[in-house]
């Protein structure tokens, strides 16, 4: 049987050899494994890994998308014009408005514009591709029931965690996703510091965005959105959503593991007698 064991912590172990060489490499491993100082990394199985490169591929377009629209953006800055804020389906529009008057610009933004389009048609079928899938997968759809959680947050959280069972209890799933705050303890020292963001970096995005719609975009109420407003209220919006990812995770994993259903809560209204 073969173990994959954590590279980071592996690094660390032979930090401490003056001189890395393939025959010091091999020594370190071995000395590492002899006193079992590693910890063992899951692997996820073939699906997991089909799921993640499809998100991770549409993760990319969108990024590559933004970069052309902010090329677009400082090019027609550098000439003195101002695109604004329109949206996407009006940013074409807008753009070819701006640069009538100028061929140069004018042909430069068609081509700029004609790969944005290219974009923006692959990542709506790859976002297809996403809803069929997550449309008949159970546990995604189970994900789903819990406020805020969409399909792309269900399928992410799916892809990222594999086996609930792996996780001793529900709330280390916040800190193997880099959601918990770093600390730094030494004599009287003792400093908290901003998240570890160790773990994996589309589950935890995946996971702010829905704290992101829960706190801003829903209108429902749930004893877990006015948990997040009284941070919100306390400590800011930023850090409120920060806050409401890492629960958003802690319950994920409790709805996944033990078929628990997300409560909602009981709001309480509060009366006061006429004078």
């Amino acid at each position: 049987m073969a173990i994959c064991i954590e590279a980071r912590q592996a690094k660390a172990a032979m930090g401490a050899m003056p001189n890395k060489t393939d025959r010091n490499d091999a020594r370190g491993i071995a000395q590492i494994v002899r006193t079992g100082w590693y910890r063992a990394v899951h692997v996820k199985n073939p699906s997991c890994r089909s799921w993640r490169a499809l998100l991770t591929a549409r993760r990319m377009v969108l990024n590559k998308r933004r970069d052309v629209e902010n090329g677009v953006r400082a090019l027609l800055r550098e000439a003195g014009l101002k695109v604004g804020t329109p949206s996407r389906k009006n940013f074409a529009a807008r753009v070819g408005e701006l640069v009538a008057d100028d061929p140069v610009l004018a042909g430069l933004a068609r081509s700029l514009l004609s790969v944005i389009e290219v974009m923006t048609q692959e990542v709506d079928r790859l976002t297809k591709r996403v809803l069929d899938e997550v449309r008949v997968e159970p546990t995604c759809r189970r994900l789903m029931t819990v406020q805020g959680v969409g399909p792309l947050t269900a399928r992410a959280f799916r892809a990222t965690i594999d086996r609930p069972d792996r996780f001793r209890r529900s709330r280390d799933v916040g800190a193997h996703l880099g959601l918990t705050p770093r600390r730094y303890q030494s004599g009287e020292t003792d400093v908290q510091g901003r998240i570890s963001r160790c773990g994996d970096e589309l589950a935890r995005t995946a996971l702010y965005e829905a704290a992101h719609s829960l706190l801003i975009r829903s209108t429902k109420w749930s004893g877990l959105r006015a948990w997040g407003m009284n941070v919100v209220k306390r400590r800011g919006m930023a850090r409120a959503r920060v806050a409401v990812a890492r629960k958003l995770a802690v319950i994920l994993h409790r709805v996944w593991s033990d078929g628990s259903e997300f409560r909602w809560g009981k709001q309480v209204v509060t009366t006061t007698a006429a004078a």
